[in-house]
């Protein structure tokens, strides 16, 4: 891993608050892009040396990926990167929000305010188009949104335990992980929209059906790239 941490730009260094999320990105960025194989020991101190920092905001760093489901601690041997979801791990995630997503979205078909359908109608412009050829950030910024989106959605239905709990599942960081530089982001545009003119027209039933569709769709697109198990 090259060191990559940029030069100050003024008098004096960086501080440690920018390293750490600096040497976070950039662990995250490597892991999303299987720089760093799924299941491979992360070593502090050589990651220290290639990136040019101490030791502690690695640490800091690894602390934030494992909260994002990334990297796991192992007792007295250090971490090492999560494994990429099996077809198991796939079908019992897509089914917890199976569970709560419809339901989230036709809430929020009757309970948003107007400033959150605005909020979730600027959303859906930000992308009218999925990225296409090999750009990792425009699939990261691509992958961004639709974790945005799923989120303002939840939030609108008012229902704050759901949303925490869509929260620590870290579903789109680990479907990224599989699908990073797919051809799905033309049919995943495509369901948002869907999603979103219901609940702008303030039609439950029809938020709820889109977005079980949607939910069914992603898992069926996720299913192939998977190992079984």
């Amino acid at each position: 891993m090259s060191s990559l941490l940029p030069e100050p730009s003024g008098p004096g260094r960086l501080s440690s608050r920018m390293v750490s999320i600096d040497v976070y990105g950039q662990l995250a960025t490597a892991i999303l892009r299987n720089d760093i194989p799924p299941a491979s020991r992360v070593n502090i101190n050589a990651v220290a040396v290639s990136l040019g920092v101490s030791a502690t905001p690695v640490r800091e760093a690894l602390a934030r990926l494992e909260s994002d489901g990334l990297v796991t601690q192992l007792h007295l041997k250090g971490y090492r990167t999560t494994d990429l979801l099996t077809q198991r791990e796939i079908r019992d995630l897509w089914q917890f929000r199976m569970l709560i997503e419809p339901y989230g979205a036709g809430h929020a078909a009757t309970a948003a305010s107007p400033d959150q359908i605005a909020a979730l109608e600027h959303e859906i412009n930000s992308f009218t188009s999925a990225p296409t050829g090999s750009d990792f950030d425009s699939y990261q910024d691509f992958s961004d949104h639709d974790a945005r989106l799923h989120g303002l959605i939840l939030e609108a239905s008012g229902n704050a335990i759901i949303t925490r709990a869509f929260e620590r599942t870290h579903c789109h960081l680990h479907a990224f992980r599989l699908a990073y530089n797919s051809s799905a982001g033309s049919a995943t545009v495509d369901e948002h929209i869907a999603i979103v003119d219901h609940i702008s027209a303030r039609d439950a039933a029809g938020a709820a059906e889109a977005m079980m569709e949607h939910l069914a769709n992603s898992r069926d697109r996720l299913l192939p790239l998977a190992k079984e198990g």
